[in-house]
């Protein structure tokens, strides 16, 4: 067990949200004295768990008579199937002259939208969408910098009951077009330039590429230009007079509202679908209970419109607390100035990377002597495992009495599985228990579970924000495949953790071959088109690298005959995988190997390159049909540094 840093002070737990939930637990005969209790009445009885939880956290909307149908298929049961309410009107509820939404930009611009503001505008979009045709069902995607304008186009679209994706104009043209070209959306909002460390970008050439290559578009509506490019229209002319917008639509629970994007090791990335209700109520649940999230609160998550971090961020407005959008570098024009945006908007949540932490350690910030965080009561960190010595750091130089709220999800439930709470310690390295109505434990190779002993993360019991389906992918082979692979009656999320006995996790790390730089899930696929298309590369192999509490990219490639790998193919290989796929895809190591391992079958063997370069053993080493090969990726001492 990790060293105790922090527990939340009497009076503190006393008032917190999870404590008035437990009371209304135990007022209906439950034993629930402390928060194990309450969790594992909340994973044996959901159906009593689930309709109290949208009652307390206030979801709008009907529930109706039933909160669970249970199945002997995990992926046959059913949430509220009598359910009617449209996310909106949770999210946009109380529109009052109260801030709803504050977005900074990198340049130091500054935008504030009222709750009632954030209405008007959201519901005259909704009427242009109504009278451009877009409907129930039908999909509406951005390519858009973390700013309102990106909240408002997704708050539209699930005002008419579409289905909204989204991704960060840092992206090439194929990366986007693999991703909405599977979609097939009515209508894309866009930019043409945005800026990021101090350098403006213009991506008018990416945007109108984009718009030729999907040709299910029937509107490009730019968001950035009074005049917009041919065969485009301006945000200002799309609004045109403003018709009434109508009510929002209603669905039901389970009926789709996002489609996010998680890419495997082999072909276009999967598009994951989630139901507006069940993500909308997951989040609801790990905002006000596990982060004690109330009116007023003032919301903060470093991300950009890609990472399921951002719909996790716009959620807050239905627990009525202001939430801050930064579009830019968190580094520029200095490293604390994310410090200086939570001092001057007073963040109470704020929310980063273990690696943005590590960072601030290693540059030896010390905010608290530097900037006013005396508003700051909670600190999330997720997209890689946060070290003890970044946990460390925290209460020692950012502010001793803040909840630090390492979690662990993803894009695949919107939420987390394992996280913290108000009553529970916080102890270095590690990440406080599961999260309610999340049955989240670590089982063995058999499936049986383990405690102070590396396993897979699994999820032992259905719940509302699991997916509903991947697209395009007929009998759910590939959501099973995803998921229900190892373990049939498991949910396995591809993270290797341990489960301290005292109830605390410590993830250490993937255990798919999905790459995860920075928090940001990049599936190898991406960058094999890229490599293909280079003469000068016969194979390639990509996997991550766990370097510096984080994961680094690291490609190998077998030159192709009569080719080296030298200074100019290193930069032909990470200039075009910067053009067409993104900043984030480049390698930060590229070195050559005579030879790829592969599977019997001809699949190329990256979870045993990956073992290989991580000095781990090499699991299902008799599958390799060329064993050998994998010396060259040991002990290569360019990874040493």
């Amino acid at each position: 067990m990790g060293r105790f840093l922090w527990q939340a002070e009497p009076e503190r737990a006393a008032a917190a949200s999870i404590t008035r939930f437990t009371r209304e637990v135990a007022a209906t005969g439950r034993e629930v004295a402390a928060y194990p209790d309450l969790h594992r009445w909340s994973v044996e009885c959901p159906e009593e768990f689930w309709p109290l939880a949208w009652d307390f956290c206030g979801l709008v909307g009907t529930r109706g008579g039933t909160a669970v149908e249970r199945a002997e298929d995990p992926l046959g049961w059913r949430f509220f199937p009598g359910a009617k309410l449209n996310v909106v009107e949770t999210l946009l509820n109380h529109a009052d002259d109260r801030a709803a939404l504050v977005a900074v930009s990198e340049a130091g611009d500054r935008t504030v939208l009222t709750r009632a503001e954030l209405k008007v505008e959201v519901a005259r979009l909704a009427a242009a969408l109504r009278a451009a045709g877009v409907g129930r069902g039908d999909h509406v995607a951005g390519f858009l910098p973390n700013a309102a304008g990106a909240v408002t186009c997704m708050l539209a679209t699930a005002w008419v009951g579409a289905v909204w994706s989204s991704c960060s104009p840092e992206f090439g043209a194929d990366v986007v077009v693999d991703r909405f070209g599977q979609i097939a959306p009515k209508v894309l909002f866009g930019v043409t330039g945005y800026r990021y460390g101090g350098k403006d970008y213009n991506v008018a050439p990416v945007l109108s590429e984009i718009a030729r290559r999907i040709p299910s578009l029937a509107h490009v509506v730019t968001l950035d230009r009074a005049e917009a490019p041919d065969g485009m229209v301006a945000y200002a002319a799309f609004l045109g007079a403003g018709a009434e917008p109508g009510a929002p639509e209603p669905l039901g629970f389970s009926d789709p509202l996002y489609v996010l994007f998680s890419s495997g090791t082999t072909g276009r990335p999967k598009c994951i679908e989630h139901a507006g209700g069940g993500a909308l109520l997951r989040q609801m649940v790990e905002h006000q209970l596990h982060a004690d999230l109330r009116p007023g609160d003032v919301m903060f998550y470093y991300s950009t419109t890609s990472w399921m971090m951002w719909n996790w961020l716009v959620a807050g407005l239905a627990s009525e607390a202001v939430i801050v959008l930064y579009d830019g570098n968190p580094m520029h024009p200095g490293q604390d100035r994310l410090f200086d945006l939570a001092a001057a908007e007073q963040i109470t949540h704020f929310g980063v990377s273990a690696k943005y932490i590590d960072a601030t350690a290693k540059a030896g910030l010390k905010p608290a002597a530097s900037h006013d965080l005396s508003a700051l009561r909670v600190v999330w960190s997720t997209g890689s495992p946060l070290s003890t010595a970044g946990s460390e750091h925290v209460y020692a130089d950012w502010k001793p009495d803040v909840q630090l709220s390492s979690i662990c999800g993803g894009t695949d439930i919107l939420g987390a599985f394992i996280g913290g709470a108000p009553t529970l310690p916080v102890h270095a390295g590690e990440i406080p228990g599961p999260t309610l109505g999340l049955d989240a434990a670590v089982v063995d190779e058999a499936g049986q579970e383990v405690l102070d002993a590396p396993g897979e993360l699994v999820c032992r019991q259905p719940h509302p924000s699991m997916p509903t389906r991947f697209l395009n992918d007929p009998g759910k082979a590939r959501y099973r495949a995803s998921y229900y692979d190892r373990f049939p009656a498991f949910w396995r999320q591809g993270d290797f953790a341990i489960r301290r006995a005292t109830g605390g996790f410590e993830v250490l790390g993937r255990s798919d071959a999905t790459l995860n730089p920075g928090g940001v899930r990049i599936g190898t696929a991406e960058i094999y088109r890229q490599t293909d298309a280079i003469p000068g590369i016969a194979d390639a192999v990509v996997v991550g690298q766990s370097h510096d509490n984080d994961v680094r990219v690291v490609l190998f490639v077998v030159p192709a005959e009569g080719a080296r790998l030298d200074d100019a193919l290193r930069s032909e290989i990470r200039a075009r995988i910067r053009q067409h796929a993104s900043p984030r895809h480049v390698p930060a190591v590229i070195l050559d190997v005579p030879e790829i391992p592969r599977t019997r079958s001809g699949k190329i063997a990256e979870l045993a390159v990956r073992d290989a370069v991580n000095n781990q053993p090499v699991r299902d080493l008799g599958g390799l049909a060329n064993p050998q090969s994998l010396d060259a990726f040991r002990n290569r001492p360019e990874l040493a540094a």
